[in-house]
């Protein structure tokens, strides 16, 4: 089961670091509880769309941007899930369109490789 608060959190962990900042600043910046933003980004904890703005303001980060790399994270985790249910058959599925179309063929389940443009994103199935 693909739990969103996970992708959610994994995306803020990876914006935070990128930054080079700490938990503590961040939380600091955002007016959130250390403690509470760790569980946001681990997954732990849901969080709402108000504390969501205030994270993404003390990371200067749009909201629209942050979504959109957890539908391209959600949709990456959807194809890996189809992967493994189905090895043996195509699985073509849009991405994104910034994506393109994406196919599946003759893959051990438990790694596929997805190439995207100009980049190669690795998808292990869970």
């Amino acid at each position: 089961m693909i739990l969103l608060r996970r992708l959610l959190g994994d995306v803020l962990r990876r914006q935070r670091q990128r930054q080079g900042r700490t938990l503590r600043e961040v939380s600091s910046s955002a007016r959130v509880s250390l403690g509470y933003l760790s569980e946001v980004e681990r997954g732990q904890k849901e969080a709402s769309s108000e504390l969501l703005s205030a994270i993404c303001d003390a990371l200067d980060v749009r909201m629209s941007e942050l979504m959109r790399e957890v539908s391209d994270e959600l949709a990456l985790t959807e194809l890996a899930q189809s992967a493994a249910a189905t090895p043996s058959e195509s699985v073509p599925t849009p991405v994104r369109p910034m994506l393109g179309s994406v196919s599946v063929t003759g893959v051990p389940p438990e790694r596929v490789t997805i190439k995207a443009p100009a980049e190669a994103v690795d998808v292990v199935a869970a």
